[in-house]
């Protein structure tokens, strides 16, 4: 890879998109991720005309992000920024289009794709990185999804599960990432526990609201990420923590345990800790193990090695951390919080630096750079 090649070409690349009608600094973020595409594939297959690449390569980036911001505010403009208690009365064509999208034609994986991408407004990028596979691989199930739809009748909607992980991946695409998408998951999710009597249906909602209550701690005033244990507690929402505990409790009645169920009884015993110290780690632990029994994920596995070493002990956490791959997003950090709960202060700021570099978004990778920066003062001292 030619990096200098790279960097030269960058400025015209950037003054072509501008030219073609793209603000400066959304052509920057479309050239980056283009640069990003080149570094990864052109070692194996060098493009003829890199310039021509390049620029073809970030117009595209340019109007996929155009058409994600679109979509995310037509789907702001729906809602309010907190969601309202109470069931909604009535579905909407937005659900019905989720239903549609997950048709029986399509795999489960292809039709959560397609749905994410047409309906719900991710990027190709933020759907990879919420399914923990390359890009590539995204790109090719929306191809192959969209071929198949075009040839069947779009009157028999797809299942309730599949539904389910859509609007699981879209919210936390909304909580976490770049599109705030957290209220509309919420909304379709009240349509569909309306229409649909189902446990899992009511555990997934649960799982919303309880994280939905702790958004405004979820940051300070200057854009900084506060981890759960420093949050400002008084900042959480009562009112939707009391309605997601009722709804998980009424869910867990009918003992038809799943997966969302089980995080959103993670989620509740976060919630009624009066402090971080007062946690009840053991108990959270016990959840994550039968998540483990349910999903086998590997994510589950991360953090139910952050929960044992919560519970148990900073190297207890770390020989569970051990059985997890990797690569699994976030591993870095979480090995570097566990090392430095055990005094490992060298690990712990080479882990956090690592992990920062790995970030999926700007607050993360600014709050990991600070943990990296602030136990290397600690050493110098």
């Amino acid at each position: 890879m030619d990096e200098a090649l790279l960097r030269s070409l960058t400025p015209g690349v950037l003054g072509i998109l501008v030219r073609r009608g793209a603000d400066f600094a959304a052509a920057e973020d479309a050239v980056q991720d283009a640069l990003m595409e080149a570094v990864r594939t052109w070692p194996a297959d060098p493009p003829r005309d890199a310039k021509a690449w390049l620029v073809t390569v970030a117009w595209r980036k340019f109007l996929d992000a155009q058409r994600a911001d679109a979509a995310r505010r037509r789907r702001e403009d729906l809602v309010d920024d907190e969601p309202p208690p109470g069931l909604a009365p009535a579905v909407d064509d937005t659900l019905q289009l989720y239903f549609l999208c997950a048709h029986p034609s399509l795999t489960p994986s292809s039709a959560v794709a397609l749905t994410l991408r047409a309906v719900g407004g991710l990027t190709t990028r933020q759907i990879a990185r919420a399914y923990l596979v390359p890009e590539a691989t995204v790109a090719q199930r929306i191809s192959r999804a969209k071929r198949t739809v075009t040839h069947v009748r779009l009157d028999q909607p797809g299942d309730v599960a599949t539904v389910l992980r859509v609007l699981y991946l879209v919210f936390n695409e909304g909580y976490t990432g770049d599109v705030d998408l957290a209220a509309e998951a919420i909304r379709l999710t009240r349509q569909l526990v309306a229409g649909i009597d189902h446990p899992e249906v009511a555990g997934l909602l649960a799982l919303m609201l309880l994280h939905h209550a702790r958004r405004a701690a979820r940051t300070a005033p200057d854009g900084r990420l506060v981890p759960l244990a420093e949050q400002d507690r008084d900042r959480w929402d009562t009112a939707a923590i009391a309605e997601g505990v009722e709804v998980l409790q009424a869910a867990l009645a009918r003992d038809r345990l799943g997966e969302y169920q089980a995080q959103a009884a993670v989620a509740a015993l976060h919630a009624d800790a009066p402090t971080a110290e007062e946690t009840d780690w053991v108990q959270i632990v016990e959840w994550y193990d039968e998540l483990v029994r349910l999903t086998d994920s590997p994510v589950v596995r991360l953090n139910r090695a952050v929960a044992v070493g919560e519970a148990d002990g900073p190297r207890a956490g770390l020989a569970a951390l051990a059985l997890v791959d990797p690569s699994v997003p976030r591993h870095a950090a979480v090995a570097a919080y566990l090392h430095e709960r055990d005094g490992d202060l060298q690990a712990a700021a080479r882990l956090y630096a690592e992990a920062a570099c790995r970030a999926p978004n700007l607050a993360e990778r600014d709050h990991l750079t600070r943990r990296a920066a602030r136990i290397n003062t600690r050493q110098r001292g």
